[in-house]
């Protein structure tokens, strides 16, 4: 599709013309990207033939690996047969039949479906529906929403407001007054001498806290991922999902787990909230995986229970929340083949069967003094460097991460920094053989970047 134009001009035009997401504004044009031209399994081939092992799987979503020629079979048949219709005034057999298998694979009574474009537009349908909800019930006040530092949530404004990363600097405007932030839950982050179980009492008193300040009828929802993956694969300890739920319940708080992450294959369950955590939310949202980013779709799943309360006295009220793309015949097509495919080859046991030797090998890592802390669940993994500077600052940090982004680039291997981190979430049809292959190039850049620190 180039044209013939040259890889020169293509990166020019790129630097010129594309704003990429969380550009660096002080040389947003300045920038290069890797310029990726093809892809199979988990490998990904730039414009010089490079192969790298793509350790974070997109951006956490490749689940079902790279090429697949049945996948492109039936996005290209619902093309041809139907591209379009409006989810306004028509219904696809696609949609439908998607909707049904999601309510089908979803916990509870989670059985309403509503489909956004992705995953930011799914966490603004739920807190809508919050928003919608407690209007009807004539609680106009109950809109707060309790979020947790380290969380993301996505990047439209209700997202973004719910979203704590607090050491990323914006000058985008957020919705302070409908937000309020619990510390963060990371157990590394724990003071020394404290057990865990104890770590996990405070942070549910910090949410029970929070909501004696605040006021239980001034608040509407309480959001959070079961891992919160973009923070840094952060896994709150055994007990606070539950903990935090039934506090939740007591205070008739809706309980949002964004799952646009877990969901869909990554901890080796089609939805992380119950079959990880054992916990049944009100509402939620999933992306990435459901289609395995061959094709952008993200859904809001609502629980019977809230769908009931939303139905207030007042004739001809409509929820008036919906996207051209809503429902989107061939993306929902591509979420179906997503779903056979998984189903089919047994990815799921597949992901639950590899797991252990995934994390095996990272934990194996901590022979590294620039290694701080190694966390991961499933098929997901982080790798925290630890700069051995005193009162190490951002800076050092940021120093450090891109230097093993780098080693690790140089060696064909792609993970996402965030900081001081390299987090990975590769398609889960990686194999044993690949996962070593993956490991002993993260080792070997560990390696060279623990000279480096030691030099300086």
């Amino acid at each position: 599709m180039t044209n013939g134009t040259s890889p020169d001009l293509l990166n020019e035009w790129d630097r010129n013309h594309q704003i990429h997401p969380w550009a660096a504004m002080d040389a947003w044009q300045e920038s290069d990207y890797h310029p990726i031209e093809s892809a199979e399994g988990i490998y990904l081939w730039d414009a010089d033939g490079k192969r790298y092992i793509d350790g974070p799987g997109g951006m956490w979503c490749v689940n079902i690996g790279y090429g697949r020629k049945d996948m492109a079979a039936a996005i290209a048949e619902q093309v041809i047969r139907l591209p379009y219709t409006s989810p306004w005034t028509t219904t696809t057999d696609p949609s439908t039949i998607l909707a049904k298998k999601i309510a089908d694979l979803a916990p509870g009574d989670l059985n309403n479906v509503f489909f956004t474009t992705g995953g930011s537009t799914a966490v603004d349908t739920a807190l809508r529906t919050m928003h919608f909800m407690n209007n009807a019930l004539g609680r106009p006040d109950k809109k707060i929403v309790i979020a947790r530092e380290k969380g993301y949530h996505g990047s439209t404004y209700l997202a973004s407001t719910v979203t704590g990363k607090e050491r990323d600097k914006s000058r985008f405007d957020v919705e302070k007054r409908l937000v309020r932030f619990l510390p963060d839950v990371n157990p590394y982050k724990r003071p020394d001498g404290m057990s865990v179980e104890d770590w996990c009492d405070a942070k549910v008193a910090d949410l029970e806290d929070m909501i004696a300040e605040v006021g239980p009828d001034k608040i509407g929802a309480f959001i959070a991922e079961p891992i919160l993956c973009s923070g840094g694969v952060i896994i709150p300890p055994e007990g606070y999902h539950k903990r935090t739920l039934e506090i939740c319940r007591k205070h008739d708080i809706l309980y949002i787990s964004d799952e646009v992450v877990t969901a869909f294959g990554r901890l080796g369950h089609w939805f992380a909230s119950e079959d990880v955590f054992g916990i049944v939310p009100d509402i939620i949202t999933c992306a990435k995986g459901l289609t395995s980013g061959y094709l952008p779709l993200g859904a809001c799943i609502i629980s019977d229970s809230v769908m009931e309360r939303m139905t207030g006295p007042d004739e001809n009220v409509l929820f008036s929340n919906g996207y051209t793309y809503s429902a989107h015949p061939v993306c929902c097509v591509a979420a179906l083949k997503n779903i056979e495919i998984m189903e089919e080859e047994r990815i799921l046991e597949h992901t639950r069967a590899i797991t252990p030797h995934f994390q095996s090998r990272l934990h194996a890592l901590e022979k590294f003094p620039i290694v701080g802390d190694l966390r991961g669940m499933g098929l997901l993994g982080c790798i925290e460097g630890r700069p051995d500077t005193p009162g190490t600052s951002l800076a050092a940090e940021r120093k450090l991460g891109a230097l093993l982004d780098e080693a690790c680039d140089k060696r064909g291997l792609l993970v996402r920094p965030l900081i001081n981190m390299a987090v990975f979430s590769p398609p889960l049809i990686i194999t044993e053989a690949q996962v070593d292959e993956m490991f002993v190039l993260l080792e070997d850049a560990l390696e060279e970047v623990t000279a480096q620190m030691a030099s300086d």
